[in-house]
């Protein structure tokens, strides 16, 4: 079952889609469900997306196909018979969805920004203390996928020889679990986070910086958390 928001989210996007066949901006769905932030929005379109009701178009942030409909129909058939023009569905019906019509045009490129919390600067040299804040970053929501996403400040030069620089930010994607040889945020010892390479080596946890000028950190298993995995990065130019 759906929760209400994302069955009036997926409502909203189905009959857009039959209206006009160019998927609804992050705004516009924003004030579709009476809420206060475009990361409330993301939040919903990746559940969405994870539970296989939606998919995402790629290269297109703003393109959204809906592929199973809500309330049990299952998935949507190859090909569907228009719905008569004298019946179409109410823009805001709760009613189960209706078979869909094929789309007038493919949905146009858009530049939806989505609003990512800012926690404080994160080290790439040394582990330092992960600050939490109400500041947020604004992200094109093309370079996030499924998921749900935060951001930090990057601050030292251990990471460079991978492209992560000081000053850059670091787009996470929040998640307990990592593969070896994936870029992390650790969690060390419940009080300080760092950015590395995670890799497990003798029953230790090692974590590796991307510059030859720094040594690798080894911990206890119980001494590190996975609190993410970098998504991706933003660099600003002055």
């Amino acid at each position: 079952m759906l929760t209400r928001k994302q069955h009036e989210l997926l409502t909203f996007i189905q009959n857009r889609l039959e209206e006009s066949g160019i998927s609804p901006s992050f705004e516009e769905m924003k004030e579709a469900l009476d809420l206060k932030s475009k990361s409330g929005v993301h939040r919903l379109i990746s559940a969405l997306e994870e539970r296989g009701f939606i998919r995402r178009l790629a290269n297109r942030a703003r393109a959204l196909e809906v592929i199973r409909q809500a309330d049990g129909v299952g998935a949507k058939p190859a090909t569907t018979a228009a719905a008569p023009a004298s019946t179409p569905p109410p823009a805001n019906s709760n009613s189960p969805l209706a078979p869909l019509r094929p789309a007038a045009k493919a949905p146009a490129p858009a530049n939806d920004v989505i609003e990512l919390p800012l926690h404080g600067r994160i080290a790439a040299g040394t582990p330092i203390e992960a600050l939490e804040g109400t500041a947020t970053l604004p992200v094109p929501a093309a370079l996030l996928g499924a998921g749900e996403h935060y951001a930090l400040e990057v601050s030292g030069d251990s990471m460079v020889d991978a492209g992560i620089l000081d000053g850059d930010f670091a787009l996470v994607r929040r998640t307990e679990t990592a593969r070896d040889g994936e870029i992390v945020v650790a969690l060390v010892r419940g009080e300080e986070a760092t950015l590395k390479y995670l890799r497990h080596e003798k029953g230790m946890v090692r974590l590796d910086p991307a510059n030859a000028a720094y040594d690798p950190q080894y911990y206890a298993p119980e001494e590190v958390q996975v609190q993410g995995k970098l998504a991706g990065l933003l660099r600003r130019y002055h």
